[in-house]
C-alpha cells in the first residue's frame, strides 16, 4: 500500500468515527429531549371535593390520604403513560349544598379533568351534578348504592361511579355469612338517614330469606342527637322478638351504634349485632362497657390483619382507623387502568365507557367489576371482623355470590 492510499484510509477511518460520534451524540440528545418530555408531560388533575369537618370526615379523609400515597407510588413508576397523576383538593366543609357546589366548581375551574367527590350520594349529589354537567368522569371512593348512576342522574349518570362495595352487593354477603354461622332467624333494624344503610339491611333481608331465613322483625330509628329516644325505642321491641342476630347498617359517625349495641347489652339481650362496613373500624367504641359479640364486613383490615402485605402497610402509613381507607387507592387504580386503556384520553365519555365495562379488575382492594345497571362495586372480596371486649379480630372474607333485586 502507497503512503497516499494509507493517508487516504486514516483519513476515511478518522471521518467516520468522527461521524458515529457526531450521530451517537445526536442519540443522546434526542433520547435526553424524549425523556425530558415525558418528564415535563402536562399532569392528569384530578379534582377531589372533600369533607374534613363533617359527618364524611371519617370516611372521606383516609381515602384521600391513602389515594395521595397511591399516586406517589405510581409517578414515581413514570405516572400514566408519561403523565403524572395530580390531585388537587377543596373542602366542603361538612358537605353543604352551596359549598359542595361551589367546591366542585373550583376544582374544575382549576382545571380538573376528573372529579372525585364524597362518601354519600344525597351528600355528594350537588358536586356530582357539576361535575357530570361538565362531561366529566365523576367518582366516589365509597358511596355505597346503586344511585351513583344513570338512576339518580339520568342520562349524565354514565358518567357517574364509586368504588365503593354497592349496598345490593354487602347485603348479600352479609346474609351468607349469617347463614354460615347458623343463624336462621333475624331481627331488622334500619338506619333510616341515608339510602345506603336502607339499601344494605333490604337486601341482607332479600338474599337472607332467599337462603330460607325467616325475618323475625323489623325497626327503623335514626340518629339519638337529632331523634331523641328513637335508637332506645327500636331497642325495646327488637328485645322483644328474640332472634339469632340482629341485623342494621349504621356508623358511629352518626352515634347511633353504639347506642343500639348498648341499649341491647342493658336489657340483658347478647344477641350477635352485625353490621356493613360503615360500622368499621374503633374510632366510636366506647371505653364502657366494652363493645362484645359484634360483626362487620369491611373492605379491607385496618388493624393489620388483612391477608394482604400491601394493604397492611398502607394501612399503617395512614393510621387508618376504617379498612375503607383502601377505597381512595383503588379509585386510583380503576381510573389508571381506564386511562391506559383509552390510550391517555381523560374525556369522560370515553373513560365512563370502558368503565362500565369492567369485569375483574385488579385493584389494591381486590378485583372490582361494574355493569351498565350497577356503576358501584360488585363482587369484591370482604373482610369479616369480629369485635369482643373492643378487640377486633378477622375471621376470614367472602365474596357475594347473588346480588339480589331490591327496590
Amino acid at each position: 500500500m502507497s503512503p497516499r492510499q494509507e493517508r487516504s484510509n486514516m483519513t476515511g477511518r478518522t471521518r467516520a468515527r468522527i461521524a458515529l460520534g457526531i450521530v451517537s451524540a445526536a442519540a443522546l440528545v434526542l433520547a435526553a429531549s424524549a425523556a425530558a418530555r415525558v418528564h415535563a408531560a402536562s399532569p392528569i388533575v384530578i379534582g377531589w371535593a372533600h369533607d374534613s369537618t363533617g359527618p364524611m370526615a371519617p370516611f372521606d379523609g383516609p381515602a384521600l390520604a391513602a389515594a395521595q400515597i397511591r399516586v406517589k407510588q405510581i409517578n414515581a413508576k413514570g405516572g400514566v403513560l408519561g403523565h403524572p397523576l395530580q390531585i388537587q383538593t377543596c373542602d366542603t366543609q361538612g358537605d353543604k349544598p352551596t359549598v359542595s357546589k361551589a367546591c366542585a366548581d373550583k376544582l374544575i375551574a382549576a382545571g380538573a379533568q376528573i372529579l372525585f367527590t364524597t362518601c354519600d350520594v344525597d351528600l355528594a349529589a350537588p358536586a356530582v351534578q357539576e361535575g357530570i354537567n361538565k362531561g366529566l368522569l365523576t367518582v366516589a371512593p365509597c358511596i355505597g348504592t346503586d344511585q351513583m348512576g344513570p338512576k339518580r342522574f339520568g342520562a349524565k349518570g354514565k358518567l357517574a361511579f364509586s368504588f365503593g362495595n354497592v349496598a345490593q352487593d354487602e347485603g348479600s354477603a352479609m346474609a351468607q355469612f349469617a347463614w354460615s354461622k347458623g343463624w336462621k332467624t333475624a331481627d331488622l333494624a334500619t338506619d333510616s338517614v341515608i339510602v345506603y344503610f336502607k339499601n344494605v339491611v333490604q337486601a341482607f333481608k332479600a338474599r337472607f330469606t332467599e337462603l330460607g331465613g325467616k325475618i323475625v322483625d323489623e325497626e327503623t330509628y335514626q340518629d339519638p342527637v337529632f331523634h331523641g329516644n328513637n335508637v332506645q325505642n327500636a331497642v325495646s321491641r327488637i328485645n322483644q322478638h328474640q332472634a339469632d342476630v340482629v341485623v342494621t347498617s349504621t356508623a358511629g359517625a352518626w352515634n347511633a351504634l353504639a347506642p343500639l349495641i348498648n341499649g341491647l347489652r342493658t336489657l340483658g339481650n347478647q344477641t350477635p349485632v352485625l353490621n356493613s362496613w360503615a360500622g368499621d373500624g374503633t374510632y366510636w367504641l366506647p371505653k364502657s362497657p366494652a363493645i362484645t359479640n359484634y360483626y362487620f364486613v369491611t373492605y379491607a383490615n385496618a388493624f393489620g390483619q388483612d391477608p394482604s402485605a400491601a394493604i397492611n402497610t398502607l394501612a399503617k402509613q395512614v393510621k387508618a382507623g376504617t379498612g375503607g381507607f383502601i377505597t381512595g387507592p383503588a379509585a386510583i387504580d380503576g381510573v389508571v387502568t381506564a386511562i391506559k386503556e383509552a390510550k391517555g384520553s381523560t374525556d369522560g365519555a370515553t373513560l365512563a365507557a370502558l368503565m362500565e365495562k369492567f369485569h375483574n379488575v385488579p385493584t389494591i382492594s381486590g378485583n372490582v367489576s361494574f355493569s351498565p345497571k350497577l356503576h358501584s362495586v360488585f363482587g369484591r372480596a370482604y373482610r369479616i371482623v369480629e369485635i369482643n371486649n373492643n378487640t377486633p379480630k378477622e375471621l376470614g372474607t367472602i365474596t357475594a355470590k347473588v346480588v339480589p333485586t331490591i327496590r
